[in-house]
Parts: structure tokens; C-alpha cells; sequence
């Protein structure tokens, strides 16, 4: 997919048209006229020439550009969406109304909108704009970026993410930015999906009341002795409706979820469901650290937390690791000579981690006593 080049563009660049007054080496004198609008120029002509103006190198210039912008009759706006515009002027036409959802829909709605424009709007856009993105099988079949946006924004509609993964898995095609994304081709298998809908269907009502409920907090209350686990009573609405998701509700909410939902789900009985909340490129170290210390998650987690060098230089990851009886003895090994010797002790007389840990451990100490 192609990078849309930003303004200002060169003479070479500009339309004819424009280069009079647009050209970033034209007079001073010139270019603050037009960004004023006082131009004889109308339209979209005068809408991609305020544009490249307000991105001048002059700031007195652009900001001129985007005053006069803002005061140009809705309908001259609403005529410049739907232009054959060239792509750089589309694009930062985007920016500018990115606040009105019906101009955004006439953007992507044009052909002469540049598929990695789509794709950033697809990313933020609200409910509506997703549905009209989502309608174009042939451009998002074309650019994939643009159907893994919708995937990861947070107000596409369950139902249409499903209809777009059967769409790209029918037509061989890959979302490489999506690690839930063959899971979920295979979560979906076999089943009827639904046709796309003026509203939302009662499922798709239900997984955006889930991320309403969902917070950037820990949702598990640990005891440090007895390794029980219990969720905290204000997530409990959202640990029932995770409960009620689908497979492929649950995996795609490993990515667009918050911390809560994530530690819900990397306990979740699904082997595939926890490995794809660990593996989420949203989990962060931190959550990592308080998932290692977890008695509740499996094996192969632990193993994966084992294995993320980008979160081992974290003292607290490796420690957790250690102490957690369902580490696996390699992994829990690997890392006992990063413990500190206070650390050691204590784990030379832990009861719950395995006889050849804590025998390790308790060698340590030793060694480090009489060195």
C-alpha cells in the first residue's frame, strides 16, 4: 500500500492551476492573498489550494489557510469530499473534517481516495464510517492494512469484523497484522453469518457493552500466600459477559480490550483464547509481571512470558517466574541466576515450587555465602 506524500507539494506537483499561488516558492505577498481567499479561484480548485497553504513553511501563512477553511460554506466542503482530487489534497481534507461523520463517509466513499488514507481513517472512525468502509469488498480486498483497522477500532461491529475475516480467508488473503487472525478464521468456520444491517444486531450490542465495562486496571486480586485468585466485584459484569462470548468475540477482544479484559482472558479455559491475550501486542510488561506471579493461567503462558525478551529485563517478570510452581522447571531455572540473594533464601525454603528449584536455590545461597 502506498504512502501518500504530505503537503506542501512542489510546482512540479501542484495541479496547474494551483502553481500561481500554491507553490511554496511563489511571493509572500502571493501566497498570503490566497490563504486569505482572495483568489479567483472556486471550489474544489480553492479547497486543495487552502490546504497546501495551510501546510506553507510560512506559520503566519498556514494558519491564515486553516482560518479561511474553517469559514468555507459547508457545501463547498461537502463538494470537495466527493472530488477527484488528487490523494495528498483527500488526505489532508480527512484531517480537517475528521470531527463530521457524514464528510468522512463521502472521503472513503471516493475512488480517488488513496487506500492508506482509508486505512487511517478506518483505524478511529465511528460506528457508521466502519459500516461504509466495510461495504467496498474489492478496495479492502485490495489493501488488507484497511480491514486490520477495523478489526482493532474499537467501534466496528462484531458482525462486520466476522463477515470481513471470511471475506479475506474466502479470497486467500492474510492480515498479517492480526495475530488472532487464523484462529479466528477457524473460530467462524461453518457458521451463518449475517448480512449487513441498517443497526446493530443484539450481538454486536453486546460485545460494545463488554467494552464499555472494560478499564485499563487490574481486574484479579492475587493472594501473595495462597496463590487464590478472585476478580474484583467491580469487573465481575464484565467477567460474565466474557463468559457468554464466542470464540472469536473473545479473540478479538484480546486486541481491542483493556488491561481487564486481558487479564480475564489469559485465564480463560480456552488454551487458544489465554495465549492470544498474551501474545496481544497491546499486553504490556506490566500486566506480564502480574500474570507471571499467576497460578490460574496455563503452562504454555508462562512459557511464553519465559521466552519475551522484550519483558525480561524486568526484575520483577523473572522473579514471579520463579517463584510460580507452574513455571516449567526450565524456564524457572533459566532465570535463578538473576535472583538477588535476599530472593534466594527465601526460595531455598519455599514450599511450593518444585524439589529441583528450590534445591538450585538453595545452592546458590550456599555459593554465595563462602565466595
Amino acid at each position: 500500500m502506498d504512502v501518500v506524500k504530505p503537503l506542501p507539494l512542489t510546482r512540479d506537483e501542484l495541479p496547474e492551476s494551483l502553481r500561481r499561488f500554491g507553490d511554496p516558492q511563489a511571493p509572500t505577498p502571493a501566497r498570503t492573498m490566497a490563504a486569505r481567499g482572495l483568489v479567483p479561484l472556486k471550489g474544489g480548485d480553492l479547497v486543495m489550494l487552502l490546504l497546501q497553504l495551510a501546510a506553507d513553511p510560512a506559520p503566519e501563512i498556514a494558519e491564515s489557510a486553516r482560518g479561511t477553511l474553517e469559514k468555507l460554506p459547508p457545501e463547498v466542503l461537502d463538494a470537495a469530499c466527493d472530488a477527484p482530487m488528487p490523494a495528498p489534497f483527500l488526505d489532508a481534507l480527512a484531517d480537517r473534517i475528521a470531527e463530521s461523520s457524514d464528510r468522512l463517509e463521502r472521503i472513503v466513499a471516493n475512488a480517488a481516495t488513496a487506500d492508506a488514507t482509508v486505512a487511517r481513517i478506518a483505524r478511529t472512525c465511528p460506528e457508521r464510517v466502519c459500516e461504509r468502509i466495510a461495504l467496498n469488498e474489492q478496495r479492502v480486498l485490495g489493501a488488507p492494512a484497511i480491514i486490520e483497522a477495523l478489526y482493532k477500532n474499537r467501534s466496528t461491529r462484531m458482525s462486520t469484523v466476522d463477515r470481513l475475516v471470511e471475506l479475506a480467508a474466502r479470497h486467500g488473503v492474510e492480515l498479517e497484522g492480526v495475530h488472532t487472525y487464523q484462529a479466528h478464521v477457524e473460530a467462524i468456520q461453518g457458521q451463518l453469518l449475517p448480512e449487513p444491517s441498517d443497526e446493530p444486531l443484539p450481538g454486536d450490542q453486546m460485545f460494545g457493552e463488554a467494552l464499555s465495562e472494560d478499564r485499563d486496571a487490574e481486574a484479579i486480586d492475587q493472594d501473595a500466600v495462597e496463590g487464590t485468585e478472585a476478580v474484583k466485584d467491580e469487573f465481575r459484569p464484565l467477567s460474565l459477559r466474557i463468559a457468554q462470548m464466542t470464540l472469536q468475540e473473545k479473540l478479538r477482544l484480546t486486541l481491542v480490550g483493556n488491561a481487564a479484559a486481558r487479564a480475564l482472558l489469559v485465564r480463560d479455559s480456552n488454551r487458544i483464547v489465554a495465549m492470544a491475550a498474551i501474545a496481544s501486542p497491546m499486553t504490556t510488561e506490566a500486566e506480564a509481571s502480574g500474570i507471571a506471579n499467576s497460578r490460574q493461567v496455563p503452562e504454555e503462558v508462562l512459557r511464553f512470558i519465559g521466552n519475551k525478551r522484550e519483558w525480561l529485563g524486568n526484575y520483577e517478570v523473572k522473579k514471579a517466574l520463579v517463584f510460580n510452581p507452574k513455571t516449567p522447571v526450565g524456564i524457572a531455572m533459566k532465570f535463578l541466576s538473576h535472583l538477588q540473594i535476599g530472593d534466594l533464601r527465601t526460595l531455598a525454603r519455599s514450599r511450593g515450587v518444585s524439589a529441583a528449584v528450590k534445591t538450585a536455590a538453595a545452592q546458590r545461597v550456599a555459593k554465595k555465602g563462602s565466595g
